[in-house]
């Protein structure tokens, strides 16, 4: 365990941090699962609302640095292909 006031600070910090990113990336994964099960049941308007509320999540998770910036590219990117294909 730390002994410095500073490091017991640092020590409470990581543990909110981390149950704060793990929220988040949590709730993508979840996001991501409804807009393959919308793309999946051939319904491309719920897929589209879903994929909305799916890269509003990313984005805001790249930008705090929950996930880098590239995954959020590539996680919208393959969900975008995903819809296009229903077409």
């Amino acid at each position: 365990m730390a002994n410095h006031k500073s490091s017991i600070k640092r020590s409470r910090q990581t543990i909110v941090r981390t149950e704060r990113n793990r929220a988040a990336k949590s709730r993508i994964k979840t996001l991501r699962k409804k807009v393959l099960a919308a793309v999946a049941s051939g319904d491309k308007d719920s897929a589209v609302q879903a994929s909305s509320e799916f890269s509003s999540a990313v984005d805001k998770a790249a930008k705090r640095s929950v996930i880098h910036a590239n995954k959020a590219a590539n996680l919208k990117s393959k969900t975008a292909k995903a819809i296009a294909a229903i077409a």
